[in-house]
């Protein structure tokens, strides 16, 4: 707070009558501002809106555009942050959020003494509340992230006291701990000069969270001191708010932050871990069956509240996955929850910010009204509800999710939103009112690759609106840079069908964006259409709208997605390792440019037998081709992929060259290759030499890949000094002494599933690196979750050892990747009662456990794995 200079010659009293009327001014503001109250929390632990007592529940994201390596980007781009959280936060009206939440980077608006800064950081930050505020988004603040300013960049200089002390010292250290106690004071009191109102009074926050991710460790009594006095701090600013503390980690600390004085407790989850570098296959929903808070009964206890502040699905790049979490967070009590964390637009094509992550409307269109239909999930699903176990919980209210399908899917008499194509009716065509979805149903088809939103505005109008193409043309989840693009935006016209009663088969389509002026009529309910705004009405409607009439807190003309973002031919392709006789081939590859294709072409041979095959494009961008089972005979299928874009201009891949891999001077004949094998020959599950680096594991100190003399083959060494470490976190926690990693089979088994009928055994090529042997269990784990394995007993020496897939027993699931945060449970606790079915193996699950009888559960192991098959 600044300073107020009082001149000496006015009486005391009047100084004091003069402080209270603006304390009362300000407050009265608020108030006058917020016709639902504050934020209380009742003896239930329940969070309700002080004057309905209706119960406080939001979705939406983190967005961190005032701070850090998103603002940066910004202002190297020559982007003014405000547009673009402008344009942002239109995209999430759209989306239905009515939450936000953000870690403040204290590091950049405080010095070390805690005083706060108003700078451009603090400016936007501002900016991005008051745009919130308009569109009735509430947010939950953190004001203390203790990070530094660089991710993913190295961190620079920044004044502030988590700068000069890092995390560790700031829990510790009494001169941080006062710095942290006058930045909260302070970052409370400012008022945002857009709205006049003091962050301590702003109707739209609905809870104070202290810091992020504290991490304490030592004795609960001094946790305790901390926290109460970061409340303390917080609560002498006169804010009425509810003030929560990350109960995620750390959780044997629990009663102790109660004991400071919380309100409440944040979690997060992370289902699928962070950091996998590639997108993760397989069916995920095992992993988010429940949220399962082994410390609940602390909460009743103090009554507490429970909000989520980051969840993501990393290395996810489906959609089905996001209502399960958001059906589990309810099933748990959780009221509020906010995804981590959508990318700002104008870095969304490379992702740079959280590569493990990848969220935004126009790059993540299908993501995104996951994200849509998650905010339904906590407006409808009562607190505490009980779906019941994997797989009967794929349908839940009026929720559906279908992993197969890559669908999640919201239905009620009035809204009809969903991710994929989807066969199901609405329920009640008569009352919708709104439409949001990708691909087909049975109101729209649309074969382009955005997301569209039809709204009715009143009797015979309706509002559509279509996003442009997202194409990803690389990997979002590897290692990324601002050199790297991952994604492209293309604005092309495609074909569309509305099929709604309302408006019958013949209705006039009318462009109202800026510089959108087509007028189209329609006989049949099908039309072209590019990206914009339209308007729809019923034939032989005299009335017509104004572009400027209100939308939504907008107008109906209001629109903003990128513009093609092509800047050259992008190319994806990934081959088949294996086919066997008898079968026939699909080769798949993506292809978008600024020029039109005129053909694209798969140019092949085996042995003397040589071929060529156009591609037919089966939806934008995506071209097939099926090699007959007459082509494939045993040996290796060689092919090129031929793109010819017209006026004698070509490009052959893979050598991404200009030209035709039979021209005389094209001198690059690398080919893509694929064996074509026997249908009774074994098919591999996992090479160690090629497939190490993708293993699903928590890697130890002494793993290692290292050669052995088979030719071309290498070995994965596992070294562990014991099976159980005490995890930090959690220190209380039951111990399991078990090592278990995971490596995903469905790309290997892709083109040898009609071969898998006829496999009996499971083979296992390795070896006990000590002298004694050492047992292990190897499972086949199925797409409903269910795990069936036998074991093992490895000799010192190298051997192939086998399995009868008869004999498998079923056996834990082990929830891998691992969830964070660590106190979820280890193994995945199913109600399947399904039997072995090898059509539907999707990984293998290896688990290392102590011997049986054994005295001691941490003997020490060493084993190495060369590969697995089926034979």
């Amino acid at each position: 707070m600044k300073n107020i200079l009082i001149p000496t010659r006015r009486p005391y009293k009047t100084v004091i009558v003069v402080i209270i009327m603006i304390f009362i001014f300000s407050n009265v503001k608020a108030q006058n501002t917020n016709e639902r109250g504050n934020v209380y929390i009742d003896e239930q632990g329940v969070m309700r809106w002080e004057k309905s007592e209706a119960e406080v529940h939001g979705f939406g994201v983190n967005y961190s555009v005032p701070f850090a390596h998103a603002y940066r980007t910004a202002k190297r781009l020559g982007i003014d942050p405000k547009r673009a959280i402008d344009n942002d936060i239109y995209h999430f009206t759209r989306l239905g959020f009515d939450l936000y939440r953000l870690h403040v980077w204290d590091t950049q608006i405080s010095d070390v003494e805690g005083n706060l800064l108003e700078n451009e950081y603090l400016d936007t930050f501002d900016y991005l509340l008051s745009k919130l505020n308009e569109n009735s988004i509430n947010y939950v603040i953190t004001p203390i992230a203790f990070w530094g300013n660089g991710w993913p960049e190295p961190d620079t200089p920044t004044p502030g006291f988590s700068h000069k002390y890092g995390k560790g010292e700031c829990l510790t250290n009494p001169k941080a701990i006062k710095a942290q106690q006058n930045y909260l004071s302070q970052f409370l009191n400012h008022v945002n000069p857009y709205t006049g109102v003091a962050y301590k009074n702003e109707p739209n926050v609905i809870a104070f969270e202290v810091s992020n991710e504290p991490h304490h460790r030592g004795e609960a009594s001094k946790v305790t001191a901390f926290v109460k006095g970061m409340i303390d701090a917080m609560r002498k600013t006169g804010t009425q708010k509810p003030i929560f503390y990350n109960m995620s980690h750390a959780v044997h600390f629990a009663e102790a932050y109660f004991e400071g004085g919380a309100d409440g407790g944040t979690f997060q989850w992370y289902p699928t871990g962070l950091g996998y570098q590639k997108e993760l296959s397989g069916n995920l929903l095992p992993n988010v069956n429940d949220y399962n808070i082994p410390f609940e009964s602390v909460f009743k206890k103090h009554n507490g509240a429970k909000l989520v502040y980051e969840f993501d699905a990393a290395d996810v790049g489906k959609s089905y996955i996001y209502p399960a979490m958001a059906r589990s967070f309810r099933e748990a009590g959780i009221q509020i929850a906010t995804h981590f964390a959508y990318d700002p637009t104008y870095m969304a094509d490379v992702n740079t910010e959280y590569n493990t992550h990848y969220m935004n409307l126009a790059y993540t269109p299908q993501k995104a009204l996951s994200l849509k239909i998650c905010g339904e999930v906590f407006r409808e699903t009562p607190m505490y509800s009980d779906f019941g176990f994997y797989p009967n919980n794929k349908t839940f209210g009026d929720f559906k999710i279908d992993y197969e399908s890559d669908l999640a899917e919201y239905n009620t008499e009035t809204k009809f939103f969903y991710t994929n194509s989807t066969p199901s009716k609405p329920k009640d065509q008569s009352k919708l009112t709104e439409i949001a979805g990708f691909g087909n149903s049975v109101l729209v088809s649309y074969n382009g690759l955005g997301a569209y939103f039809i709204d009715k505005i009143e009797e015979g109008f309706w509002r559509l609106e279509v996003m442009p193409d997202a194409v990803w043309v690389d990997n979002p989840f590897g290692r990324n840079s601002p050199k790297k693009t991952v994604g492209v935006i293309k604005w092309k016209t495609h074909n569309m069908t509305i099929k709604l009663d309302e408006l019958g088969s013949s209705f006039d389509i009318k462009g109202i964006n800026s510089g959108n002026d087509i007028s189209i009529k329609t006989s049949n309910g099908s039309f072209k259409i590019s990206p914009g705004t339209y308007i729809l009405s019923a034939a032989g409607d005299q009335k017509s709208l104004s572009p400027n009439e209100s939308f939504k807190g907008y107008h109906l003309k209001s629109f903003f997605a990128p513009k093609t973002t092509v800047d050259k031919p992008y190319f994806t392709h990934s081959p088949l390792k294996e086919v066997s006789i008898g079968n026939s081939l699909k080769i798949e590859v993506q292809f978008i440019s600024q020029e039109e294709v005129e053909s694209i072409e798969v140019v092949g041979y085996l042995g003397r037998e040589r071929f060529s095959l156009k591609m037919n494009e089966v939806k934008p961008y995506t071209y097939e081709a099926l090699v007959e089972n007459r082509l494939l005979s045993r040996g290796y299928l060689n092919y090129t992929i031929l793109v010819n874009l017209g006026k004698y201009k070509a490009i052959s891949y893979p050598a991404n060259k200009e030209g035709k891999p039979f021209d005389w001077d094209f001198y690059d004949r690398q080919t893509y290759q694929v064996s074509v094998v026997d249908p009774s020959y074994p098919i591999q599950l996992f090479n160690a030499k090629t497939d190490y680096e993708d293993l699903v594991i928590s890697w130890r100190q002494g793993n290692k890949l290292v050669p052995i003399k088979d030719f071309n083959q290498a070995e994965f060494q596992i070294h562990l000094e014991k099976l159980f470490y005490p995890d930090n976190e959690n220190p209380n926690a039951e111990p399991i002494y078990d090592y278990t990693f995971k490596h995903f089979i469905i790309e290997e088994i892709s083109n040898r599933k009609q071969d898998l009928i006829d496999k009996e055994f499971l083979f296992i090529k390795g070896r006990s690196l000590k002298e004694a042997s050492k047992q292990l269990q190897v499972t086949l784990i199925l797409k409903d979750g269910s795990a069936f394995g036998g074991e093992i007993e490895l000799q010192k020496d190298m051997d192939n050892y086998s399995i009868a897939l008869s004999d498998l027993k079923e056996v834990k699931t082990v929830t891998l990747p691992r969830p964070y945060p660590s106190f979820l449970p280890y193994f995945f606790e199913h109600k399947n009662n399904s039997s072995f079915d090898i059509n539907t193996i999707e990984s293998i699950q290896i688990s290392i456990k102590p011997e049986p009888n054994a005295m001691d559960k941490n003997q020490s192991v060493a084993l190495g794995i060369v590969s697995i098959w089926l034979e």
